[in-house]
């Protein structure tokens, strides 16, 4: 009996092995995953503190936690499963629905632009002013939970694409650990990022003429700071819009626009070696950027001509 007792206690020894192995396995291929996606994680960390300028300082975080739960159920309770399961049984149906997502990024930021360079405001956003302050902070959290979405599932197409060889179980477990990684850092560096000009605050009441001098500049900075992030934040759903469109198409079979900018990427960075990948990376974001003003202008024209053509009649 103790020889079989000993075998026993051999064989849990064994698997607790294999599952500290395994567990090692996930959390490095989940953090393979997250760098992938980093480059979504900049534009989702830019997009969201729009959402929370003109609000009261003690409402900031507790409107960025509200998003922070949304976007965490955006990516474990909506796009996790359907991602998996489409991973699994129809692969071929993830890269239109990516592509679905980028042309409304693109409408999102193209609209933007329409009302900063017309001045337009609906009737429905006019209404919003009118509301209470908690009816107004509700449609903004909604508004950046929708956008978080398409930016999530970004994150998690390209974190999937890396892990697609794994198995099933271990596909789920490291999107999931992608999820909380992502999502931590995200909403954590926005929560710094709003509430900056607060700590400055503080530091120009302290003893110290150092500090305080530091205080007044975090105070008159971060303004300009909110602002220059609220255009980097549609310049974002415009790049990141318009780079799903031209991967999608890419994948489609349609290579010429991908290739055609990756060309030219590649011949900026020749004629500035010194700075050869700054400007490849520049020549692609703005390619990918003038491609989600395109379409995402064509849809803000279709979406606005429609009600005039209608007044018309």
């Amino acid at each position: 009996m103790s020889g079989g007792l000993v075998a026993l206690l051999d064989d849990v020894a064994a698997l607790a092995k294999l599952a500290a192995a395994s567990i090692d396995d996930i959390g490095a291929a989940a953090s393979k995953a997250g760098v992938k996606a980093v480059g979504v994680v900049i534009d989702d960390t830019a997009v969201t503190p729009r959402y929370v300028t003109g609000f009261t300082p003690e409402r900031e975080l507790s409107i960025i936690w509200r998003i922070a739960k949304g976007s965490l159920k955006n990516k474990i309770v909506f796009i996790l499963p359907a991602a998996l399961l489409l991973s699994q049984f129809l692969p071929w149906a993830l890269n239109p629905l990516l592509m679905v997502g980028g042309a409304y990024l693109c409408f999102e930021g193209a609209e933007k632009l329409y009302e900063a360079i017309w001045g337009h405001h609906d009737a429905e956003e006019e209404a919003v002013i009118k509301l209470s302050s908690a009816a107004h902070e509700q449609q903004m959290v909604s508004g950046a939970i929708r956008t978080d979405f398409i930016l999530s599932a970004e994150i998690m197409a390209i974190s999937l694409a890396e892990v697609a060889d794994q198995a099933f179980f271990s596909r789920a477990l490291i999107l999931v650990l992608v999820a909380l990684m992502i999502t931590a850092l995200v909403y954590g560096v926005v929560g710094l990022i709003v509430k900056t000009d607060d700590f400055g605050l503080k530091l120009t009441h302290s003893g110290s003429r150092a500090a305080q001098a530091v205080g007044r500049s975090l105070v008159k900075g971060m303004p300009v700071v909110m602002s220059a992030l609220s255009v980097i934040g549609t310049a974002a759903m415009l790049w990141v819009g318009g780079h799903i469109i031209i991967d999608g198409l890419n994948k489609f079979g349609l290579g010429w626009p991908a290739h055609t900018l990756h060309d030219l990427a590649l011949a900026a960075g020749h004629a500035v070696p010194f700075a050869e990948a700054v400007a490849e990376w520049l020549v692609e974001t703005l390619g990918s950027a003038a491609v989600g003003v395109v379409l995402g202008g064509i849809i803000v024209a279709g979406l606005h001509l429609r009600p005039a053509k209608a007044a018309a009649h």
